[in-house]
């Protein structure tokens, strides 16, 4: 047993949880926390962000690139209110995350104190765990509960704590209970479910798998099943990289952040199987197919789209048990048309998307900033991807064909994710991993200031800017709907010139030529061993990126007209890739 204030006594816990930084800035109600992190600096590294909207992205970051719980802390009143937005993308894709909110001193709760608010009501909605402690030295075992119900529902813990209590010297002992937080027991799926779902399957001719983050980690698997059962295999945007993105059955994602095979593949589809995701754009699946759900979560199963057969069990471990039956039963779907086709289909998507990568006659296109980006990536680096058009870019550009990994704002969907998921992506990644951030200049904008954290860690991140000088995303929506264009135009800004004052190195390109020598200027860099941040500030053409919420290609089911009005907006010649509907009526297949 040893005595220290409370606040040390917190970083210890945090040390034995394994946690290596944590994310925040100083302020007078969390200053005794800090002073734990100071004395325990050599185990928990203390991350000086420029704003606490940055550090609670980051946390909710670092748990998505690790699955380890992600940490971040801001002082009483807007400290505590600036984490709101990194704490709802936390929240909303199932990550666990710890923050830490500092309280004016107890004996001034309840008197209209400087900076004091109720704050325990402020987060009810955001957290699975919700706690103000009311003694020094109880501080280590909410901790330690707070961590544990972060880990165990997936989401957002809050511990509120008064600035007295963290300065109060305790008796600390750690805790005998091991921090344990993966759950590594084997799990059953009744045979009758995996019979049934055999049976559907056999009974099919346009099945689908549709996988989610569910499966992240389990790539063989939902490769081994898609090659066992014919399926194409379609995912959903933070799932990018459950099947490697060269494999010849990936479709890619589905809806507006998706691809002409993935929606078609869908459109044609049968039966649909729908494994560890929980998307809102389910909504939209075909009435037609069935619909075979599987996910941990009995809440999720049928809650955005009806579910003709439900199992509840682990997505990997259900793949794994079918794969298991079709083996016993020597079963393997025979090599079908359907799946031959979708193959062309990806095929012709790539073959177009590598045309606009290759032209820049009337302006440079994003797709030829992603090519050469292609060109650079290793087996292990990491992407931390804004919100907007650039979403749709990276989801069809980003390679995913060994170790990379990808994090994105899903469900939630804040601007501003880029750079702060960058940073941490950048402290989790080791030597052999380069970090990109991929942002629009609307969401950049938001959080530019913190290339100067990216600059005082020495993270030799790249950021690639994409300016357009729009709100792109809600540009088009406004078109859509007939609006006015208004409020979505955006003053440009010279980020090469932004980034050197802040204390990274800055270039800009706007043709194909340019991206190809600037991108080579900066492999000679890192090679050299870079230490600062690089932005690359890619003035693109403003055209929006084409449309997959809806794909009218197919004469028959959408009419000529709307055929050749799709197809002229997004430069689709027809018969290079005609719509999957054609392919499979050329064949006899009237589906």
């Amino acid at each position: 047993m040893a005595q220290m204030i409370a606040g040390q006594a917190l970083v210890r816990v945090l040390q034995e949880w394994g946690v290596n930084h944590v994310y925040g800035i100083p302020g007078g109600s969390i200053n005794h926390t800090l002073e734990g992190l100071y004395l325990e600096k050599d185990a928990v590294q203390y991350i000086q962000v420029r704003h606490e909207e940055t550090g609670a992205i980051a946390a909710s970051a670092d748990a998505k690139y690790t699955g380890k719980i992600g940490v971040c802390f801001g002082s009483a009143g807007p400290g505590a209110t600036h984490l709101f937005n990194g704490l709802y993308d936390a929240k909303m894709d199932h990550v666990p995350v710890l923050a830490l909110v500092g309280q004016v001193p107890s004996r001034n709760i309840n008197t209209n104190y400087f900076q004091e608010m109720d704050e325990i009501p402020m987060f009810s909605d955001v957290s699975v765990y919700n706690r103000m402690v009311t003694t020094a030295e109880q501080i280590p075992y909410v901790i330690n509960q707070a961590i544990r119900a972060a880990y165990e529902h997936k989401g957002v813990a809050v511990v509120v704590l008064p600035e007295d209590f963290t300065a109060t010297e305790i008796d600390y002992e750690p805790t005998k209970t091991a921090p344990t937080w993966q759950q590594d027991y084997h799990q059953v799926i009744d045979g009758t479910d995996i019979a049934t779902s055999l049976r559907l399957i056999k009974d099919a001719t346009h099945p689908v798998l549709y996988v989610g983050r569910g499966l992240l980690g389990a790539r063989d698997v939902v490769e081994a099943a898609s090659e066992r059962f014919s399926m194409p295999v379609i995912t959903t945007v933070p799932a990018t990289g459950t099947i490697r993105t060269d494999h010849p059955n990936s479709m890619g994602t589905f809806y507006r952040l998706g691809t002409k095979p993935s929606y078609e593949a869908l459109r044609h589809s049968d039966l649909i199987l729908f494994l560890g995701a929980q998307i809102p754009f389910a909504r939209f699946f075909p009435k037609s197919a069935k619909v075979l759900q599987v996910n941990t979560n009995i809440y999720d199963i049928g809650k955005v789209v009806p579910a003709d057969y439900a199992v509840i069990g682990d997505a990997r471990t259900y793949l794994e048990a079918l794969l298991e039956m079709a083996d016993a039963e020597g079963y393997r779907t025979p090599d079908s048309t359907w799946l031959a086709l979708n193959r062309i289909n990806k095929r012709n998507w790539d073959a177009w998307l590598e045309k606009l990568a290759t032209d820049d006659s009337k302006g440079l296109n994003p797709e030829s900033v992603f090519k050469k980006i292609a060109e650079m990536v290793g087996p292990n680096d990491i992407y931390a991807v804004d919100t907007g058009n650039v979403s749709e870019w990276s989801v069809r550009g980003l390679p995913m064909t060994h170790n990379q990994r990808f994090a994105i704002s899903g469900l939630f969907a804040t601007m501003g994710f880029g750079v702060p998921a960058g940073i941490a992506g950048a402290l989790d990644a080791g030597p052999d991993a380069q970090t990109w951030t991929l942002s629009g200049d609307g969401g950049f904008a938001m959080v530019a200031p913190d290339l100067l954290t990216q600059a005082r860690y020495e993270l030799p991140i790249i950021n690639v800017v994409f300016t357009n000088n729009r709100f792109g995303f809600i540009y088009k929506e406004q078109i859509d709907t007939k609006q006015h264009l208004y409020g979505v135009d955006l003053t440009q800004a010279d980020w090469a010139k932004t980034a050197e004052g802040l204390g990274a190195i800055g270039f800009t390109v706007s043709s194909i030529a340019e991206t190809e020598r600037v991108f080579n200027k900066i492999t000679e860099l890192q090679a050299q061993g870079n230490k600062r941040p690089i932005v690359v500030d890619a003035i693109i053409r403003p055209d929006d990126p084409i449309d997959t919420g809806v794909v009218t290609l197919d004469p028959v089911l959408d009419g000529e007209e709307t055929v050749r009005a799709y197809a002229e907006t997004y430069g689709i010649d027809v018969d290079a890739q005609p719509a999957l509907g054609v392919m499979l009526r050329a064949q006899g297949d009237e589906r």
